[in-house]
């Protein structure tokens, strides 16, 4: 398979002018990622079935929806949106994607193909990872952290400027109340100090929440959402970067899963535009709180948001 290393070299720190912070999406095949992706994006551009997800990595960034493909040879060609999962994976080093997501406002996301998905090297992925500055990684409940995780992390984490965050998904899968606080506090202490904050979250709950607020607060991902949110307004201020997430002695029990209601849009959105208003007139020590609004017409709808707590949650 060609190996796909096409990417361009990043600028010279004193060259760089400055950009948004770079997320990736990553973890094993199979944990969530796309689906993470489109959450966040308030949209589905990215297929989320097991037997749809062998794509090479996808970079979204803010703009008006559009797509392209990157070549092995660094050439780009702008196809459909809708024609993405179609990518070879031969010749293809990287998808670019533009979206009117408000999130991307603040970030752009890069979702990386899983790091034990037989089909894909490693150098599809790591050949990104120098435009990399901190990573939302996606462990799947049933089997959380595992050796190959641990052992990838080890490997990635050194190569990080900003606090990278693990997510806990398909939360739900745990059915148990014992069993979810085992599997935190295992992850807990196995994880260390290597991540900013840990989320157990429900993907699936979050994405079929529409107008059910206890559903999408069940989930886990209303304070993933703010701790998030909070992370990326504030990231050129390192000292006002949310604390690392301090894992509890005696681990809350998760509540009870809420039925999921209805897809659909999210009922409200978060006015990215006044908070960076409000960023910009706060005093230098108060901290931005994002709100809740109504949405305008047409805007991409986000979640709300969260406390950067570590606190389980259904999936």
């Amino acid at each position: 398979m060609t190996q796909h290393t096409a990417i361009p070299a990043p600028l010279a720190p004193d060259a760089a002018p400055a950009r948004k912070p770079r997320l990736a999406l990553m973890g094993e095949f199979s944990a969530g990622k796309s689906t993470l992706t489109n959450l966040l994006a308030g949209r589905a551009p990215l297929p989320t079935r097991v037997t749809a997800t062998r794509l090479p990595p996808v970079w979204l960034s803010h703009g008006p929806e559009g797509a392209s493909l990157t070549g092995t040879d660094g050439s780009e060609t702008p196809v459909p949106l809708e024609d993405i999962a179609a990518a070879p994976l031969e010749s293809t080093a990287l998808i670019r994607l533009t979206l009117p997501a408000e999130a991307l406002e603040l970030c752009d996301l890069i979702d990386m193909p899983g790091i034990s998905d037989p089909n894909m090297p490693a150098s599809v992925w790591q050949a990104l990872l120098p435009e990399v500055d901190s990573v939302i990684w996606c462990t799947h409940a049933t089997q959380a952290w595992r050796q190959s995780e641990a052992a990838a992390w080890e490997e990635i984490s050194s190569r990080l400027s900003g606090p990278s965050t693990l997510l806990i998904t398909h939360f739900d899968k745990l059915r148990n109340p014992r069993d979810r606080d085992r599997v935190l506090r295992r992850v807990q202490k196995e994880t260390g100090d290597a991540f900013n904050a840990i989320f157990p979250l429900s993907l699936s709950q979050a994405l079929t929440a529409g107008d059910d607020m206890e559903a999408w607060k069940t989930s886990g991902a209303d304070r993933f959402a703010e701790y998030l949110v909070d992370l990326l307004l504030n990231w050129a201020e390192p000292g006002r970067r949310p604390a690392q997430a301090a894992a509890p002695a005696q681990p809350q029990s998760a509540p009870q899963i809420a039925p999921q209601a209805g897809g659909g849009p999210r009922a409200e959105v978060l006015d990215f535009g006044s908070k960076r208003e409000a960023a910009a007139s706060a005093a230098p020590a108060s901290r931005v709180m994002p709100r809740r609004v109504a949405p305008p017409a047409k805007r991409s709808q986000r979640p709300g948001r969260a406390r950067p707590e570590t606190q389980p949650a259904g999936d």
